[in-house]
Formats: structure tokens, C-alpha cells, sequence
């Protein structure tokens, strides 16, 4: 058996710490080093104790929670898990910026149903850190890119653990053909996504939207599915429109990519295009089979820029994926491709 993962934990509140440490010591594979009231404690024993995995608290007195990322991720780059509540959705937002790999939010009640989903959440997330490898930081904003043309390439992008930076880099890359129209199947609580769409809307040339059921799908635009819901493609008279139906009780995530690349592959048949990025478990890998049976470019994150290489793993060992690219690579050889099929007459 594989040696326990270490965390440490930093809150400022002493009833979480308890609880976090008796959730997470509830799984073998887990043991809390110990736990620290502030940033400026936690950034001391991070050095000192050096852990495999931080849990934080954004919300603490001295030196607080987006500070404490940054020191960090300059002297000590560390897997950190972000646990916030759902008041706080834009401050999360900019600690996945500043570099925090994932988050998780608190349940508003202790009810024993609430703490075992976290308690199991927070063990896989905990867990998928295992597998984090480090990355470049973001680039700088691009909302000065000029838009040009007026036909949309649509461009669908499945991702979870780790996915929204990940997403903004792509998006960094597509700056230079800011027409396309690009479909996010992100990983998150619904109380997130719209936080999450207003955070890339302010950097980048795109107008980033949470997705609404009848959405047309306009040039320049990147609708973000919203949490709890599917986000699918439709096509109505000719024009493409967005779909956002709500989950069945098989259905393993909501959003799902799967269903976002099957429903590209119905509408747009060889013209779509599905990008798998970072994430655990095996979302994406039958739909970029059913865009690759139509024709279509499937696409995934290589294992060397993943943060979590289980989403792109399961999509490449389909046998369906028609290109491996490096993260920073992928917007813009997607960029590249939207251009190569305006000249050739094709969208």
C-alpha cells in the first residue's frame, strides 16, 4: 500500500479544523500533519512540514487566504484545496488564479447527509492530488483582441478537477481568432458557474456567459454549462441554440461532457470539434467517440500539462482522440485549425 497522503489543514476556526481532520482520517489513505489558525502559521509549517496536499481557508485574520497562495506559490508550490462557502463564489474564483488546485464548498447545514458528501468529496480530492503536476502560470489579458469575421466555429471543451484555469489558458490561446464559439462542460456547483463565467468575461476578448436554456449561439461567445444542469447543443431552423436540460438520476454528472460532445456531434457532424481537459474519472471518453464516428477533431490534454490525468487518459484509451497537445499549445493550434477551414470554405 501506497504511503498516506499528509495534509495540512488551515482555518482559523477550531470546530472545522476537528471536523476536517475526523473527515479526512476517515480514509486510510489520508493523514492530517497537522493544522495551522492563519496563512502566516500555515505558510511556516508548509516549509517546515512540507505536505502533499493544503486545505484552506480563504476567510482568516493576519494573513489571509489569497496572500497565503501567492507567498506559497512562489517558495513552495503545493497542491491547495480551497474550502469555501457559497457566499464567497468570485473569492474563489481568484484562488484558483492564484493557483489553488481545486475547492470544494461548505455545506450551508451540518446535516450527517452533508458531511458524508464532504467527507467523500474532500477524501477524492484530496486523493486526485496524488496526481497533480505543476504548471505554468496564466497569461496576461487579452481583452483588447479585435473581433473579425461573423460565423462562429463552435468548439466544445469538457474539463473538472483543475479545469478552470485550464479553461482560461485555452482561451488565452484562441484569443486570435475570437470568433469561434466555444461550449464549457466544467466540473462545478451550481452556485459557482456564474462566478466562474463572470471572472473569464473580465479577461479575456470573449463574452463569457453562464448558459441559458434557448441561448442562440453567437460569434465571440463562450457559454459556460451551469452547475447541476447539462449544457447541449441544438439545432433549431438552421440556427444553433443551447439547450441546458436538467440531469435524470442515472446521470453521474451534471454537467456531463459526454452529453455536450454527443450532442456537437449530432448538430455539427465532421465541423465538431471536442477538446478533453484536465479532470478525474472518465467524463468525455464516449463523446469524443461519438464526434470522432462523424468525423469530427477530438482533442485532449497531454499527461505532461494534466493537472489530473484521468479525463484525458480515459478519452485517449478510447482509440478516438485524433490529437495529444501540451495545454498551452491546444487554443492555439485550435486557433490555427479555425483558420485553416475558414480559407478552405469550410466552418
Amino acid at each position: 500500500m501506497a504511503r498516506p497522503l499528509t495534509v495540512l489543514i488551515i482555518d482559523d476556526s477550531a470546530t472545522n479544523r476537528r471536523t476536517l481532520t475526523t473527515l479526512l482520517e476517515s480514509s486510510a489513505e489520508v493523514m492530517v500533519l497537522d493544522w495551522a489558525q492563519d496563512g502566516e502559521e500555515g505558510l511556516k509549517k508548509v516549509l517546515d512540514l512540507k505536505p502533499d496536499v493544503v486545505t484552506l481557508d480563504l476567510e482568516m485574520p493576519r494573513l489571509g487566504g489569497h496572500t497565503f497562495l501567492r507567498l506559497l506559490m512562489r517558495a513552495a508550490p503545493t497542491p491547495v484545496i480551497v474550502i469555501s462557502s457559497y457566499s464567497h463564489r468570485s473569492d474563489v474564483g481568484k484562488a484558483l488564479e492564484l493557483g489553488a488546485f481545486d475547492f470544494i464548498a461548505k455545506p450551508p447545514q451540518g446535516t450527517p447527509a452533508a458531511l458524508e458528501h464532504l467527507r467523500r468529496e474532500l477524501i477524492d480530492k484530496v486523493l486526485a492530488a496524488r496526481h497533480v503536476k505543476s504548471g505554468g502560470r496564466h497569461g496576461a489579458s487579452l481583452r483588447g483582441a479585435v473581433l473579425s469575421g461573423d460565423v462562429p466555429q463552435v468548439i466544445a471543451v469538457g474539463a473538472s478537477t483543475g479545469g478552470p484555469p485550464a479553461v482560461q489558458r485555452l482561451l488565452e490561446g484562441l484569443a486570435t481568432e475570437p470568433t469561434v464559439s466555444v461550449l464549457v462542460g466544467q466540473h462545478m456547483p451550481s452556485q459557482f458557474t456564474k462566478a466562474f463565467a463572470e471572472r473569464l468575461d473580465r479577461i479575456g476578448p470573449f463574452t463569457v456567459t453562464e448558459a441559458c436554456e434557448g441561448d442562440v449561439v453567437k460569434p465571440g461567445h463562450v457559454y459556460i454549462a451551469p452547475g447541476g444542469r447539462h449544457l447541449v447543443l441544438s439545432d433549431r431552423t438552421g440556427r444553433l441554440e443551447l439547450r441546458t436540460p436538467s440531469p435524470v438520476p442515472a446521470d453521474k454528472y451534471a454537467p456531463s461532457v459526454d452529453r455536450l460532445f454527443e450532442s456537437a456531434a449530432d448538430v455539427l457532424g465532421p465541423r465538431a470539434v471536442a477538446v478533453v481537459l484536465t479532470g478525474m474519472g472518465a467524463d468525455g471518453a464516449q463523446g469524443v467517440r461519438a464526434v470522432r464516428r462523424e468525423g469530427g477533431e477530438t482533442w485532449a490534454e497531454s499527461e505532461d500539462t494534466a493537472v489530473v490525468y484521468g479525463m484525458p487518459k480515459e478519452a485517449i484509451a478510447t482509440g478516438a482522440v485524433s490529437r495529444v497537445l501540451a495545454l498551452d499549445a491546444i487554443g492555439t493550434e485550435l486557433a490555427a485549425l479555425v483558420r485553416r477551414r475558414r480559407q478552405s470554405g469550410g466552418q
